[in-house]
């Protein structure tokens, strides 16, 4: 059975608001939940369509998954998870930075990419998606167990305080294959729809990936499209 006030809590944590005053948020699919348990992340209430999913969770069925879920289609699985508190941010060999990104599945499938070639720290500006909006948790497919999200006011300062070369992806620089990457760098992604910001701009050394067809094409890449092709080349020449 599912409460009426779990209902409510559930539901609420759609928005970022309750969130942060709660200090909970909520995962669904059987992926992302299983890899979130695997990692010890604090489960509060657990829901499952199906039978003995895990010892933790309440057996419901789809109707009631329906009123529960953040999606258009309920998942198999519903869980509840406390934040978990925040590590130190430290400067790594390769810092990864997003500036304004707002699409929650932009965020999480770059969450995935981090994960994927090994980087366990992702910087957000204060304007980017919250890393728990469960679309973003979903598009991470668990990754985000692995790859922390830290939030900083002032994304310019931060990076600069690392004290190493800083690049930016942008339709308007350098081609990314024919730039020498020195062993520690922190890249930029800017949002969907206007790029670095002007703080950001001011710092960075731009970036392309160039296009190659003649006439009239693609105007742009997807943000999480263009970080998979660049931590692909960083990568392929270390």
């Amino acid at each position: 059975m599912v409460s009426k006030n779990q209902r409510k809590q559930i539901l609420q944590l759609k928005q970022k608001k309750y969130r942060l005053k709660s200090g909970l948020f909520v995962a669904e699919g059987e992926k992302v939940v299983e890899e979130l348990l695997s990692a010890a992340w604090e489960c509060l209430s657990l829901f499952s369509i199906a039978s003995h999913f895990h010892p933790q969770s309440v057996e419901i069925d789809t109707a009631i998954m329906k009123q529960l879920t953040h999606f258009k289609s309920p998942s198999p699985v519903l869980g509840v998870f406390n934040i978990p508190e925040s590590k130190p941010l430290l400067s790594q060999k390769i810092t990864i930075a997003v500036d304004g990104v707002s699409d929650p599945g932009n965020l999480g499938t770059i969450i995935r990419l981090c994960d994927w070639f090994g980087l366990s720290q992702l910087i957000c500006s204060a304007k980017t998606v919250d890393c728990y909006n469960p679309k973003v948790v979903q598009a991470s497919m668990g990754s985000i167990v692995r790859v922390e999200c830290h939030y900083v006011a002032d994304l310019s300062k931060t990076l600069i305080n690392f004290n190493k070369p800083i690049y930016g992806a942008d339709l308007e620089g350098q081609s990314l294959y024919n730039t020498p990457f020195e062993e520690e760098i922190s890249i930029v992604f800017g949002s969907e729809s206007h790029g670095l910001s002007e703080a950001i701009e001011k710092q960075v050394k731009k970036i392309t990936i160039p296009n190659f067809r003649s006439g009239r094409g693609a105007e742009s890449l997807n943000v999480a499209t263009s970080s998979a092709i660049f931590l692909s080349e960083i990568f392929r020449s270390r």
